[in-house]
């Protein structure tokens, strides 16, 4: 089937010539109107203003208007297609070791860092949670599961769809949360050997944030004989690890009262109800707590709040906010003691996060220094021509 063409302006190939995915509705000489015949999610051909294909991707209405799939020609989008780029994904995930007896959780599919654009594939255990944020995936989604339970090793039998909040609303295309293929077989997954439930019908993304999965397991390292404090718990993951790495004792806190029984459910199906009077949770405001806190009291802090920033017209408010909660943390953190701080914020750039953090400690009068910088797990890779998959920043900081 012949797909219908997009032209670019004149001079607007150059970023689809070094393999960038995205195409700007900017870029297109005409955005299809209702006349053309074109509709959200559809395949299109892009094609250079000196009559050039550059390849095939899938079209939506706003400021990202195509999401390239392909490159160049002879490449159809397909069930063979998806097929293919899904046992690459597969492959890469076999080589980093992740799938083992003790670690069930792992992402498989990382939208433009698989050359799968607007799809995120989270897996725990026999389930897989798709995630489409983009129409094209959204109308995709069933030839996507069905090669999903096919992925020879892959153990996959069960696929939830979780995209109500994910795509665009101006789509109009009205998604239901609920099962592809399979059923509920269970909500419990290991991560280097430590227990979780997760909850991919109500909690947030596709249940469970793996892309600290490294960055906990750095953290277990420094916990022991350490007072530790979580905030931003929600599922509890550096608490879990801290109390594996022998804490004296961890708090957790989280404005959720949902996301604080859920750290609690962890905890309780790793070390028993409380961890034997290791840990306590706080359904709180972050910022109220650590205003409110003793100095001192903690020794070890973990920061790792939502995303401040989900676009660039809230830049400025998210650094400052960055910048608030870190100068708390240096203000209260006992001496000798060491900081977590993340940001999740695709808006902010490593070098923005860094200079927030740096403005906090100077503020604070506390001698710092650097131990780790971190950045998210191999299995969320970064596409190397679409730079801006780069988006979770961390530092380990010591202080004095």
């Amino acid at each position: 089937m012949k797909l219908p063409i997009l032209k670019l302006r004149r001079g607007k190939e150059e970023s689809l010539d070094r393999f960038h995915p995205w195409v700007f509705s900017g870029a297109l000489v005409k955005m299809p109107g209702e006349d053309s015949g074109i509709e959200e999610g559809d395949l299109v051909c892009i094609e250079a203003a000196d009559g050039r294909i550059i390849g095939t991707g899938h079209f939506q209405i706003g400021s990202i208007a195509v999401r390239m799939l392909t490159f160049g020609e002879g490449e159809t989008v397909d069930a063979d297609f998806y097929r293919r780029r899904l046992q690459e994904a597969f492959r890469l995930r076999q080589a980093l070791g992740l799938m083992r007896p003790d670690n069930t959780a792992y992402r498989l599919v990382h939208g433009e860092g698989d050359f799968l654009p607007g799809l995120v594939v989270d897996v725990y255990g026999p389930t897989a949670v798709l995630q489409a944020h983009s129409p094209g995936m959204h109308f995709a989604r069933t030839i996507i599961a069905e090669a999903l339970v096919a992925l020879p090793g892959a153990g996959i039998s069960n696929v939830y769809y979780k995209s109500e909040t994910t795509l665009p609303y101006k789509a109009h295309l009205d998604p239901q949360n609920a099962y592809i293929l399979g059923d509920y077989a269970g909500d419990e997954a290991l991560e280097n050997g430590l227990r979780f439930r997760i909850d991919w019908l109500r909690g947030q993304k596709t249940g469970f944030f793996v892309d600290q999965r490294d960055n906990r397991a750095l953290l277990k390292h420094y916990s022991a004989g350490r007072k530790v404090l979580n905030m931003f718990c929600y599922t509890g993951g550096f608490s879990v690890y801290s109390l594996a790495g022998g804490a004296l004792k961890v708090d957790s806190v989280d404005s959720s009262a949902k996301a604080v029984s859920l750290t609690d459910a962890n905890v309780a199906l790793n070390f028993g109800p409380g961890a034997e009077g290791r840990h306590t949770s706080f359904a709180e405001d972050a910022f109220k707590f650590l205003d409110t806190m003793e100095a001192g009291a903690y020794d070890l802090i973990v920061l790792d709040p939502p995303a401040f920033a989900k676009h660039r017209s809230a830049l400025r408010n998210a650094l400052r906010g960055y910048q608030r909660i870190n100068a708390r943390a240096f203000e209260k953190i006992a001496p000798g003691g060491i900081l977590f701080t993340f940001s999740c914020s695709q808006a902010v750039s490593k070098d923005q996060f860094r200079l927030a953090v740096f403005s906090a400690a100077a503020r604070s009068g506390r001698r710092v220094r650097i131990l780790h910088q971190m950045t998210q797990p191999a299995d969320h890779p970064v596409n190397i021509y679409h730079p801006e998959g780069e988006y979770l920043k961390g530092l380990v900081l010591y202080v004095e």
